[in-house]
């Protein structure tokens, strides 16, 4: 069995959020960034599935350098491989674009 999990890479929910240039930009410095919670209990799901069943388990995430420790933390969980889409996601019609060419090029 196979299974890929997507993860988001968000400000942690304790973090200071503050806004630049007239409240435009999302201002990153200082902001503490997790895999998102229901993507990380996700993670954890596919890991019984892993523990119990013997399946492999991908993670995968649409985002630039900085989401690395997002995928490396994946991987201290216990997710067998992780594949970074080097885009900017923009919108969630994109994201899914992404991800399904990463399914149908086998990335599983």
């Amino acid at each position: 069995m196979k299974i890929l999990v997507c993860i988001s890479h968000v400000p942690d929910t304790t973090s200071k959020i503050n806004f630049t240039e007239n409240d435009t930009q999302f201002d990153t410095n200082g902001v503490q960034f997790v895999i998102n919670p229901y993507d990380e209990f996700s993670l954890t799901r596919a890991m019984w599935f892993k523990e119990k069943q013997g399946a492999s388990v991908t993670v995968v995430n649409v985002g630039n350098a900085s989401t690395e420790p997002t995928l490396r933390k994946a991987l201290a969980i216990g997710a067998d491989a992780a594949i970074r889409v080097n885009a900017a996601a923009t919108d969630g019609l994109f994201v899914a674009k992404q991800l399904a060419e990463v399914v149908k090029n086998g990335g599983l």
